[in-house]
């Protein structure tokens, strides 16, 4: 099992975002938790939307330089991708206003890009998912957005509030991408990484 395999190592999950912490703990993966480097998320012209999350997932690795040797580095990159471009997250409440009615009755896109490193060893991949909104009305929208405030989530809007409960009609692909970390890929890849 991987948790015996991890004993040997230390995860540690360069991540600000409690929804990754929450989905390593119930999947029973120990990790370390460590504060990510700011870097700017830009990326080069010319990446498919593939290419840029796990471009960004390996920025943000590439920003620890050199790590000891019994670690393994775990960093990732979630983007929404809807009409030909990445909707970042929101600015201000306008701007969330504006990113889900945008996104309202119409499918869009999530990637994450996740990118494991230990010193001479990286193993980079992503998860897709489609997601479908229902046509939201203008007060649901902006009753989401004055109450659960997702100015931190890409899109403009967590999966697991109140808006995906009521708003999303199908997902194709892992659920737990959308949310940020797709836990059961990351399980696997970790366990042939170790290896």
């Amino acid at each position: 099992m991987l948790k015996d395999k991890l004993r040997k190592h230390v995860l540690v999950l360069a991540s600000r975002s409690p929804r990754r912490m929450k989905l390593l703990q119930e999947a029973g993966i120990p990790f370390r938790l460590a504060i990510p480097l700011d870097i700017e998320e830009k990326f080069p012209k010319g990446l498919d939307k593939f290419q840029i999350a796990v471009y960004l997932a390996e920025l943000k690795s590439e920003a620890f330089g050199e790590i000891p040797d019994n670690e393994i580095l775990l960093t990732a990159d979630t983007i929404v991708w809807f009409e030909n471009e990445v909707i970042n997250k929101p600015a201000n409440r306008e701007n969330a206003i504006e990113i889900l009615t945008a996104l309202s009755g119409k499918m869009h896109e999530v990637i994450t890009g996740v990118c494991l490193r230990k010193n001479f060893k990286t193993k980079s991949f992503y998860s897709h998912s489609e997601v479908h909104f229902a046509k939201l009305s203008t007060e649901e929208i902006t009753h989401y957005v004055d109450t659960w405030k997702p100015f931190d989530k890409a899109g403009g809007y967590g999966i697991q509030e109140w808006i995906g409960y009521i708003g999303i009609e199908k997902i194709n692909g892992s659920y737990f991408n959308v949310m940020g970390l797709p836990i059961q890929k990351l399980y696997r890849e970790l366990e042939k990484f170790i290896d």
